[in-house]
């Protein structure tokens, strides 16, 4: 009671009279004179509830109460209301209600899931290890199931690759089997059959083995085309001038090879080694020895003048210098023994009085220009004067 008195004199001191006052003036004053709000806004998560679904006006003040949506639920702590405020604004909605989880699926064996997020109206991808490939949808979504939620789509699954049987070949065979059932990776790798003594052999053209892969729709291929088994005979091969350093014969199969080296006085045109190929033949072409020869002549300003061969052993050569040209050294020259062109291949020099010519015309045209130039010069300096008293009396006249 005490307590009752000493609140109600606190009231009737003379600073809350106008207080009060303001209170009551504003609990007299008629619904919605402080202002309103317009319909409350719409979100995503939440809708408001049945009693504030038909109102189009909404007095400062007034606060109005959402509803989780279908697909989420209450966040704790977060109050699921908007208030009218001041100024006729709703108050800033806060995230009060979020997705349900689905929930991660089981894991996905050979494969991987790829999750961005588990709540209500996430999606999630699959994909396969290498060898492997989907079977199913590649994508689920996270919806809703009634008063729950839950994946859209079966979790797939992945299975290995599959090849068809290795194709079989003409006089061979390859390693597996017909109860092998080849996937990705699988391989195989063929052989030639063999033959009774006396008979040309088999030879395997081409890789021995394959194995499994897979085309971009991830069907499975095999890696290439199968080898072949043939016999392959490559006819005996000589150098003239030369010999067998390697693969003496007498006959010779695929990949056979056979190596060799030029006589003393001569050098290998080609390949010193040559292969037995699948069409009979040898690769690179055989080689052939031609003799050693003198050094081709490069003679400037002059020419071979007799004794002009492709190639010298032994020649002799006369050599003669084009005109205005002298040869100060002998004209004929022989190749030796030793390959070397005795004496010297000799140069063509330009004559001296060629040489005395060109320097005495080169003086007269630089003499002819300068006299020009001066001669230019000298008239473009002078002036044209007139005479003070010739300029007087005409003013005169």
């Amino acid at each position: 009671m005490r307590s009752a008195r000493l609140g109600a004199m606190e009231l009737l001191r003379p600073g809350w009279i106008p207080r009060l006052s303001a209170l009551l003036a504003l609990a007299l004053l008629p619904r919605g004179a402080l202002g309103s709000c317009g319909t409350p806004p719409r979100l995503s998560f939440a809708e408001l509830q049945d009693e504030s679904k038909a109102k189009e006006e909404f007095p400062v003040g007034t606060t109005v109460t959402y509803n989780c949506r279908p697909g989420y639920q209450r966040v704790a702590g977060q109050s699921p209301t908007l208030t009218c405020e001041e100024k006729s604004v709703w108050s800033e909605p806060k995230m009060f209600c979020q997705g349900k989880s689905c929930g991660h699926p089981r894991d996905l064996a050979n494969g991987k899931i790829h999750i961005t997020d588990l709540l209500f109206g996430s999606n999630i991808t699959f994909s396969c290890d290498e060898g492997f490939r989907l079977v199913g949808h590649n994508t689920s979504l996270c919806v809703i199931d009634g008063t729950r939620v839950t994946w859209n789509h079966e979790l797939p699954f992945c299975e290995a690759i599959p090849c068809r049987p290795p194709p079989d070949i003409k006089n061979g065979r390859h390693s597996g089997d017909s109860n092998t059932e080849y996937t990705y990776g699988s391989t195989v790798t063929y052989s030639c059959n063999t033959v009774p003594r006396g008979t040309d052999p088999f030879s395997l053209i081409g890789e021995a083995s394959i194995h499994c892969t897979s085309d971009k729709d991830q069907n499975g291929i095999w890696s290439g085309e199968p080898p072949q088994c043939k016999v392959v005979k490559c006819s005996n091969a000589e150098v003239e001038n030369g010999r067998k350093l390697s693969g003496f014969g007498p006959s010779y199969s695929y990949q056979d090879a056979i190596t060799f080296e030029c006589e003393a006085g001569h050098f290998m045109v080609g390949s010193h080694m040559i292969v037995c190929q699948a069409n009979n033949l040898w690769s690179p072409p055989v080689p052939t020895c031609e003799k050693e020869v003198c050094p081709d002549l490069v003679i400037s300003h002059g020419r071979v003048k007799s004794g002009a061969k492709p190639h010298y052993v032994g020649d002799h050569v006369t050599i003669e210098c084009y005109a205005a040209y002298t040869m100060p050294g002998e004209p004929t020259i022989h190749c030796t023994d030793k390959l070397k062109w005795e004496p010297v291949i000799p140069e063509c020099r330009l004559r001296v009085y060629i040489i005395i010519i060109c320097v005495i015309v080169i003086a007269a045209v630089m003499l002819i220009v300068t006299l020009v130039y001066k001669k230019n010069f000298s008239q473009k300096g002078k002036h044209v004067s007139t005479s003070p008293t010739a300029e007087y009396t005409s003013c005169k006249t």
